[in-house]
C-alpha cells in the first residue's frame, strides 16, 4: 500500500468514526424528542477574581449588617407564617429594603392562591386541681381559639389507627382531651449542638446510589395515610365537640422545648377546624397524663386567643428585586439567589428561615456596597409557603419558566393514600433558557461547609475553582447528591441549576427546627458572615462568568417538584433519609409504615 492510498484511507476513516456520534444523536433525538442535549463542559480554564474577594472579605467581617438584617425580621417583625399579616409586613419591609440598598424593580409579586390567614395572640394552659401548676403550651396554626377561658375535665385518648376511635364515640363531650401517650425523654448522651467532622465531610463527598438498604427513603404513602387519619381525627372530635386538645410536643423536644406546626387545613376548599389545638411541654404533659391512669381527678384551663383571616386576599407573595446586568450581550441572562422567608410561629423563624432571607439580602447588599457591575441580571427572591410545599417557588417558576401540565401547581395539594401523582408533559417559557444558575440558603445558621452539585457533575470543576479562596473558612466539601426539603428543588424539575449549600449541623434538628427555640439567640453571627461572603461570592462568579451555567439534561419523565410539606425532621435539605412524622391520635410515635 502506497503512502497517498493509506492516507486517503484514514481520511475515510476519521470522517467515519467522526459521523458515529452525530449518526447516533439523530438516532436519540427521534426516539425522544423532548429530550435536550447535554451540555458540554467549556474549555476555558476558570479563574476567580481574588481582587473582589478580597475586597467582599474585609467589607463583610469588618463592616457587615446580616446580624441587623436578622434582628430587623426576628425582633421587629417575628415569626411569619404564610398568609399572616406578619408574613405581609416581611414582604413589604424586604422590598423596601432592598430598594434601600439600591437594588432595582423591587416588589412584592403574587405566586398564587394560598388559603385562609391564622394568627394568634395568646396561649395559657394551666392546672387547677388537684394542685396548682401553669404549663408551657402553644396552639397548633390553623386551629381556632377558646373564644375565653375553658375550664374542664381531661380525658387521655389514644389513637394509633382509625379503628381505635369508635372506643371514644359518645364519651367526649365538653372534654379536654389529652391526645397521645406520654414518653420518658432518653438522657441526653451526645451534644446537642455539632458542626460537621472531617469524617463526616468525606461521607457527604461520595455517592450513594439510589435505592436499597443504603439509602433508605420514606414511603411518600405514609404521609398521606398520616393526613387521611388527621382528618379522620379532627371530624371525629368536632363530631363528639370537645372542648379542646392538648398533644404532647414530638421527638426530641424536652426541656420545656415545644415543636408545633399545623393542626387545620389552611386551603379555602377545605372546611376550617372547629376545635381549639395546642402543643404542650413533655413533662407537663407527662404528669397530668400520669394523674388520669391512675385514675385521679384533674381540672384544667385551656385560654386561647387565635383567629382565622379569611377575608380579603387569599393570594401568596414573594419579594423580588434586582441588580441590573451591564453586559449588552448578558444582561437578559439572570442568576437568582434566594431563601424561604415565611416560618412557623412557635419562635421568630430565625434558623428557619431568617438566616436564608438575612445571608441572600445581606449578599446583594454587598455587591451593591462594593459597586459591582454584573454581566448578567442578579434577582433576589424571597419565598413564602415554603414549609406548606414549596408553594411560593413553584408558583414563581411556574408563572416565569414553565412546569409540567398547563395549571398552575396547587398550594397544599395532597396525594390519595397509594395514589401515584399523574405525570404532566413538561412545558417551559422562554425565560428559562435564561437563568443561569439559582443557589438557595436553608439549612439554619451554619456555617457553609460546600454544595450539593444535585447530581449535576458538569459544575464540579467550577465549584472546585470557586471554594478555593474559602478553603481557611472551611469551605472544601462538594456533595454530588441530591437534596430535598426546600426551594431549590422547584428551579431543578424545570432544567435550571439549583443549588443548596452544605451547612454546619448546629442545633437545627435537636432544639430550634419549627421549636419555641427558633429565636435570634440561637443564630450564629461568625457563621452568618462567612455564609454571605461565600453566596455573594458565588453568586459574582455566575454573573461574571463568559458562559452560563452548564445544566444536566431534562428527562421527559422527570417527577414535578414536590408539593410535600417540608418534613417535621428536615433531614431531607440535609440529603438524608427522612424518618417517619410523627403518629397524629399519638403524636409521641411515629406513623406506623406499609399497614397490612
Amino acid at each position: 500500500m502506497n503512502q497517498s492510498t493509506c492516507a486517503r484511507l484514514l481520511a475515510c476513516l476519521a470522517l467515519a468514526t467522526a459521523a458515529l456520534p452525530i449518526a447516533a444523536q439523530s438516532k436519540k433525538a427521534k426516539s425522544a424528542p423532548n429530550n435536550p442535549p447535554v451540555a458540554v463542559m467549556p474549555s476555558k480554564p476558570e479563574t476567580v477574581d481574588l481582587e473582589f474577594v478580597t475586597r467582599l472579605r474585609q467589607e463583610e467581617f469588618y463592616h457587615g449588617k446580616v446580624m441587623d438584617i436578622m434582628s430587623s425580621l426576628t425582633d421587629d417583625i417575628g415569626p411569619r407564617l404564610t398568609g399572616s399579616p406578619n408574613m405581609k409586613r416581611a414582604n413589604e419591609w424586604t422590598r423596601d429594603e432592598l430598594t434601600r440598598y439600591g437594588l432595582v424593580n423591587a416588589h412584592v409579586e403574587p405566586w398564587g392562591e394560598f388559603g385562609r390567614g391564622w394568627q394568634y395572640q395568646s396561649a395559657s394552659v394551666r392546672m387547677t386541681s388537684p394542685d396548682f401548676m401553669q404549663f408551657l403550651a402553644l396552639p397548633e396554626a390553623w386551629t381556632p381559639g377558646t373564644n375565653g377561658a375553658v375550664k374542664g375535665e381531661p380525658v387521655h385518648v389514644v389513637i394509633n389507627a382509625p379503628e381505635d376511635i369508635e372506643k371514644y364515640r359518645g364519651k367526649l363531650a365538653g372534654k379536654i382531651v389529652m391526645l397521645g401517650d406520654s414518653r420518658i425523654p432518653a438522657p441526653i448522651d451526645k451534644p446537642l449542638f455539632v458542626r460537621l467532622t472531617k469524617e463526616e465531610l468525606e461521607k457527604e463527598s461520595q455517592y450513594t446510589i439510589p435505592g436499597g438498604s443504603a439509602n433508605p427513603r420514606f414511603d411518600p404513602a405514609t404521609f398521606a395515610r398520616r393526613f387521611q387519619l388527621q382528618q379522620q381525627i379532627n371530624k371525629f372530635f368536632a363530631d363528639e365537640k370537645v372542648a379542646a386538645i392538648l398533644k404532647p410536643t414530638r421527638e426530641p423536644g424536652d426541656g420545656g422545648t415545644i415543636f408545633v406546626q399545623s393542626g387545620g387545613p389552611f386551603q379555602m376548599d377545605q372546611p376550617a377546624a372547629q376545635i381549639p389545638s395546642l402543643v404542650l411541654s413533655i413533662e407537663h404533659f407527662g404528669r397530668v397524663t400520669r394523674l388520669l391512669d391512675k385514675k385521679k381527678p384533674v381540672e384544667l384551663e385551656v385560654n386561647s386567643q387565635a383567629n382565622f383571616i379569611e377575608d380579603g386576599d387569599h393570594q401568596g407573595y414573594d419579594t423580588v428585586a434586582e441588580i441590573p446586568g451591564t453586559d449588552p450581550n448578558l444582561k437578559e441572562q439572570l442568576v437568582m439567589l434566594g431563601g424561604h422567608m415565611d416560618s412557623w410561629h412557635a419562635g421568630e423563624g430565625a434558623t428557619d428561615n431568617g438566616a436564608g432571607v438575612s445571608v441572600a439580602m445581606e449578599a446583594v447588599r454587598l455587591l451593591k456596597q462594593l459597586n459591582v457591575q454584573p454581566r448578567r441580571t442578579i434577582r433576589v427572591v424571597l419565598w413564602s409557603g415554603e414549609e406548606e410545599g414549596l408553594c411560593g417557588s413553584r408558583g414563581y417558576v411556574f408563572n416565569h419558566f414553565g412546569g409540567r401540565g398547563a395549571d398552575a401547581p396547587k398550594c397544599g395539594a395532597r396525594p390519595t393514600p397509594g395514589q401515584r401523582q399523574a405525570q404532566q408533559p413538561l412545558a417551559l417559557k422562554p425565560e428559562q433558557k435564561l437563568v443561569s444558575a439559582y443557589f438557595n440558603l436553608d439549612n439554619g445558621t451554619g456555617r457553609v461547609r460546600g454544595v450539593y452539585l444535585q447530581e449535576n457533575e458538569f459544575v464540579r470543576p467550577i465549584f472546585e475553582k470557586w471554594m478555593e479562596p474559602f478553603h481557611d473558612l472551611g469551605m472544601e466539601t462538594l456533595s454530588p447528591a441530591n437534596t430535598g426539603g426546600t426551594d431549590h428543588l422547584s428551579f431543578d424539575a424545570v432544567g435550571i441549576p439549583g443549588f443548596q449549600f452544605i451547612q454546619d449541623t448546629m442545633d437545627y434538628e435537636t432544639q430550634t427546627h419549627h421549636s419555641n427555640l427558633d429565636v435570634f439567640e440561637r443564630i450564629r453571627p461568625e457563621d452568618m458572615k462567612q455564609a454571605a461572603v461565600v453566596m455573594a461570592s458565588f453568586v459574582y462568579n455566575a454573573a461574571m462568568r463568559d458562559e452560563m451555567m452548564p445544566r444536566k439534561p431534562i428527562r421527559p419523565d422527570d417527577p414535578p417538584a414536590p408539593a410535600s410539606p417540608e418534613s417535621e425532621s428536615g433531614r431531607e435539605k440535609r440529603g438524608q433519609a427522612v424518618p417517619p412524622p410523627s403518629n397524629p391520635g399519638n403524636p409521641s410515635r411515629p406513623t406506623p409504615q406499609n399497614p397490612k
